[in-house]
């Protein structure tokens, strides 16, 4: 440079650096037209070096800067092989401490990139780290400046970055001929702008925290992503995690930009699917028109030929076949002419490739790490698109989403909760729609079998067609969303000639199949763990996947080894009704199709459940019995749990327990059949059944009481009374048979009722009444019992009263003539007391039903279960049993009543005497009538 132009550069004031950049670019005008290029070469490192990079010597710096602007103005489009040299002086003093040297470098950077234009992409990654750090500037005026050269980069990338190939590589292809220098090099020659190259440095500052920097970012992914050729959504998961922080941001400007550049990149996604997919169906459905008219030129060519045969001569008819032949191949031609043609048009996005794992890798990541509501919020709905673009690539996330989107149903948001609840139904609409693959591979070989022989000349092809039926075969379940006759056509299709090149559609084909293998151990262990969320609607939704996995695969989850099987039945003592519900459907489910074992199982450890968490069977035990009694049968629950109670130790949990069980029996209007059962003591079920029962039942006095009333034992529930005046009457059997007293007047007992209007058919009804009311204290339920027995007392004194002198053998005849008279069909033998039920008490004793057996049992338990009561009350440490027995019997045998003493020692002689049964009878008798005199008299005072 000259003197003077070096001075003015140096200059403290601007308009004298400006007017020696003037004459700077005055002086390469000339060079540059004299083709003096080592004096521009040595002016502009002149520049470079003695002033740019003059880090001390501010002014310098700046005429540096003016004065490389001034010689790229000069060069015009001679300035490429130049900025290799002019850019990065320039570059190094957008971070110098002086703003005034920063702005004036944004200045030069302009007008070098206003004159350079395409040629500036080579060295925009540096512009754009530049840019990124000046938006955050603290100078107003630098920030300004950079805005302007933003806008101008900006405008260069819209109009150049998809197909600029910089002058500098285009020499090395031809330089000569100007035609070769446009066309080849904008083919094979790599462009000035490349996104692998700018992804890496976007991905670094996509984690920056500065509004002002993440705003300029999202603007630049905005733009990129508008131009259709660079396919910026391709390295969409290389910035997806930097947009979705951005989101939590406090600016709202970021917020609405980072939402507004999801959408766009969300519905462009949804697009690329629909057009690949449109294109796969068009091609599909091209294959079938083309299967079609090759079939259909084929059954023409006869036709061809019997034509010129009956027109022309026989000498004629190999030309004519020639003809039909020509006519097969115009056909066929004009078909892969239209099927090239249709796949030669190209659509926009049916080339980008988007890596939809990474992508819901991603969103996944989001879903659980991030509590921003808006974050949860965008990402929900982002999964639950992607249930209508790529739901095969869904499948691997599967165990993933249940952890985190079960939890989110339960969101504080309502909008979150829903967008939760879209996505739980998509994906279990989803999982249970792959349910449908097994069976629609097994019924596609019949299908393709049958369709082929539709066509006239289909057997010429059978060889052809069944092998390529075998390999297409395993590609037809990437058609399983449409009907059958919808995946004959595709098969159909897919047979003709093999010149037809595969579409993206069928190489895909073996991906959905791949897809349908969830993980159930995983998906299983994730559900189990939401067992222990706070919510209710989590824990509900865990289980109904459960039911819903377990339904659609059985075999693979949730046996009796699992770890998940003391999850469920933990699950029981949930505070939730609905939880608990569902988890009992869950363990039937798993009941009905598991092994005898599993059930037993089962059983066993739900008592175990019950034995160690009271408050749950206080609180929940007879919802739990009634929920299982009408998913599985009733009978098998009560055979197992009578089975396990009757050797259960623990006589406490066990009387309990049998209360509860006995308490649904009476009750429940879900064990109706079940009671039902209990009447029919004639069938050698019902009696093995009242047996398996009774022997458990025993653990509680008046449970066994009520079962024989339940099974219209009668006497045998007498002879229990009989027993009970044995036993220490406790506040709690007196609170259960007060409670039984109130059941004698629920529907469930309208039998019993009526029975007593028969006192000849169910003598020992009457005694069993009598004896509750004899062992009830004055109470309410002493008063109702006596009233119904009152109603009734009339009654049974015609019946009874006659015939209490009366000998024995007189009375069984009188019983023989009455039943002859009603058209009973059984007749008592003799010996046997008349007032027994001539049809049931036989039918039973000859059916095998051991009462006395069973008398000596409940009296076997139910000592058991008083002994530690005793020594507990007496503070012995231990006891024989006879001496037991002999403390037990002073109490008992002084008289208050002879009568009642000489019924119960009636009672322990096996054959029970006739004269016995008949005093008890009459005394009672004469109790009720006595009763009723009582009740009358106040009636009438």
């Amino acid at each position: 440079m000259d003197v003077n132009i070096q001075k003015a550069l140096n200059d403290k004031l601007y308009d004298k650096r400006k007017g020696g950049a003037l004459e700077l670019e005055g002086l390469i005008r000339e060079s540059l037209a004299a083709n003096d290029h080592d004096r521009i070469q040595k002016i502009v490192h002149q520049l470079c070096h003695d002033y740019a990079y003059a880090v001390h010597q501010p002014h310098a710096r700046n005429g540096g800067l003016i004065g490389l602007a001034a010689a790229s103005i000069a060069l015009g489009s001679e300035v490429a092989r130049y900025l290799e040299e002019i850019v990065p002086p320039v570059l190094a003093c957008f971070s110098d401490q002086d703003a005034r040297v920063r702005y004036y470098a944004c200045e030069s950077m302009y007008n070098i990139a206003k004159v350079a234009k395409g040629e500036i992409l080579l060295y925009f990654n540096q512009v754009f780290d530049a840019l990124c750090k000046l938006a955050a500037d603290s100078e107003l005026s630098v920030k300004n400046g950079a805005e302007l050269l933003d806008r101008l980069i900006k405008d260069i990338v819209s109009e150049s970055a998809s197909s600029y190939v910089s002058s500098l590589h285009t020499p090395e292809d031809g330089g000569d001929e100007s035609a070769d220098d446009q066309t080849p090099p904008s083919v094979d020659a790599p462009t000035a702008f490349s996104l692998q190259r700018f992804i890496p440095l976007l991905q670094e500052r996509i984690n920056v925290i500065n509004p002002f920097t993440r705003t300029f970012l999202v603007t630049w992914i905005t733009l990129l992503d508008s131009i259709p050729d660079l396919e910026l959504v391709s390295f969409l998961p290389s910035f997806l995690g930097g947009l979705f922080k951005f989101l939590s941001d406090p600016n709202q400007d970021v917020h609405t930009a980072a939402q507004t550049a999801l959408d766009k990149f969300l519905s462009e996604i949804k697009k690329i699917a629909r057009i690949k997919r449109g294109i796969a169906e068009s091609r599909k459905s091209q294959g079938d028109d083309g299967m079609k008219h090759s079939t259909s030129s084929a059954r023409s060519a006869p036709s061809v030929h019997s034509d010129d045969g009956c027109v022309h001569s026989d000498e004629e008819e190999p030309t004519s076949d020639q003809s039909g032949e020509s006519v097969d191949s115009e056909s066929m031609t004009a078909n892969d002419e239209k099927s090239t043609s249709a796949e030669d048009d190209w659509i926009p996005g049916q080339d980008v490739q988007v890596d939809y794992a990474k992508i819901l890798d991603i969103l996944v990541t989001f879903l659980s790490d991030s509590s921003e509501e808006e974050v949860q919020l965008t990402a929900l709905r982002w999964i639950d698109s992607f249930f209508e673009i790529c739901p095969e690539d869904i499948m691997p996330f599967v165990p993933r989403l249940l952890s985190h989107v079960l939890p989110t149903m339960s969101h504080d948001v309502e909008q979150v909760r829903q967008a939760a609840n879209r996505v739980n139904s998509s994906l279990m609409d989803y999982i249970m729609s792959l349910s449908d693959y097994p069976l629609r591979s097994k019924s596609a070989p019949p299908t393709q079998i049958q369709a082929p022989p539709a066509s006239a000349n289909a057997t010429r092809e059978t060889g052809n067609t069944g092998r390529r039926d075998s390999e297409f075969s395993n590609k037809t379940p990437r058609t399983t969303s449409r009907d059958p006759a919808a995946e004959v056509k595709a098969i159909e299709g897919r047979m003709p000639s093999g010149t037809r090149t595969p579409t993206p559609a069928e190489e895909r084909a073996p991906s959905p199949r791949q897809a349908a293998d969830l993980d159930y151990q995983a998906a299983v262990n994730a559900l189990t763990l939401q067992f222990l969320n706070e919510h209710e609607a989590t824990r509900v939704a865990a289980i109904a996947w459960l039911i819903m996995l377990h339904r659609k695969a059985p075999g693979k989850i949730l046996s009796i080894d699992d770890g998940t099987f003391p999850a469920l039945l933990k699950t029981l003592s949930d505070p939730s009704e609905a939880v608990v519900t569902r988890d009992l459907l869950l363990l039937s489910q798993i009941s009905k199709n598991s092994e005898d074992s599993y059930f037993t199982s089962f059983m066993v450890n739900l008592l175990k459940l019950f034995c160690t968490d009271r408050r749950l069977l206080e609180t929940r035990g007879n919802l739990i019995i009634r929920q299982l009694c009408v998913t599985l049968s009733a009978e098998r629950i009560y055979r197992t749990m009578a089975d396990c109670l009757e050797k259960d130790e623990d006589v406490e949990f066990a009387s309990i327990m049998v209360q509860n069980l006995n308490n649904n029996l009476i009750t429940a209007p879900e064990l109706a059949d079940l009671r039902k059962r209990l009447r029919n003591l004639e069938t050698r079920d019902g009696q093995t059944f009242f047996v398996t029962l009774f022997k458990s039942w025993c653990h509680n006095a008046v449970a066994t009481f009520s079962l024989c009333l339940l099974a219209q034992a009668y006497e045998q529930a007498y002879n229990l009374l009989l027993i009970f005046a044995e036993l220490e009457m406790t506040v709690n059997m007196l609170i259960q048979i007060d409670k039984l007293v109130q059941l004698l007047e629920s529907p469930v007992f309208t039998y019993l009722r009526l029975q007593l209007l028969e006192p000849e058919k169910f003598p020992h009804l009457y005694k069993c009444l009598y004896g509750l009311l004899m062992l009830l204290p004055q109470s309410s339920a002493f008063a109702a019992l006596k009233n119904r027995l009152n109603s009734v007392s009339a009654i049974g004194y015609l019946h009874i009263a006659p015939r209490t002198y009366v000998p024995s053998s007189v009375s069984f005849f009188h019983s023989r003539q009455k039943s002859s008279e009603s058209a009973s069909s059984a007749q008592p033998a003799p010996g046997v007391s008349s007032f027994e039920r001539p049809n049931r008490l036989k039918a039973r004793e000859e059916g095998g039903i051991k009462w006395m057996e069973l008398l000596d049992k409940f009296k076997s338990v139910q000592e058991r279960a008083r002994r530690p009561q005793r020594m507990a009350t007496m503070g012995e440490e231990a006891a024989t049993p006879v001496q037991e027995t002999n403390r037990l019997q002073p109490p008992e045998v002084p008289p208050k009543n002879p009568r009642l003493n000489m019924v119960a020692g009636a009672s322990r002689i096996p054959p029970v005497p006739q004269q016995g049964h008949q005093k008890a009878k009459s005394s009672l008798s004469n109790l009720g009538r006595f009763a009723g005199g009582v009740g009358a008299r106040k009636t009438k005072r």
